[in-house]
């Protein structure tokens, strides 16, 4: 069983950077596809980043593209969420995802986080 912990959520005015970490623990970290998923109130859970257990390939959502940044540390079991250039829209809790294999959507991830909440003011 893997734990999924974020931190790193809170409010912030547009225009600004915030930084998400997930630590992971009960498992081999290396051998997991890590992202980063959001919801904002009334709307599914969505896609907004991952990255690959080996390479460390990165994937993004097209509305973060340019803005958010997602990296790995195995040696500290972390995985980070660079966010900058916040916009009001990108309000929603996120989550922290780990996948034993290739899938890189909601469906496909095995372990889930409680998640953190980022609100972004206009």
């Amino acid at each position: 069983q893997v734990l999924l912990v974020e931190s790193g959520g809170g409010l912030v005015q547009a225009g600004n950077s915030l930084r998400l970490s997930c630590a992971a623990s009960g498992g081999t970290f290396n051998r997991y596809t890590m992202g980063w998923f959001r919801q904002a109130p009334g709307k599914e859970r969505e896609f907004v980043a991952a990255i690959r257990r080996s390479l460390g390939s990165t994937y993004y959502a097209d509305s973060v593209e340019g803005r958010f940044t997602i990296s790995r540390d195995n040696t500290k079991n972390t995985v980070y969420l660079q966010m900058n250039s916040l916009k009001p829209e990108d309000t929603a809790v996120y989550y922290c995802a780990a996948n034993t294999g290739m899938g890189l959507s909601t469906s496909h991830m095995d372990y889930w986080g409680k998640g953190t909440l980022v609100t972004v003011s206009s």
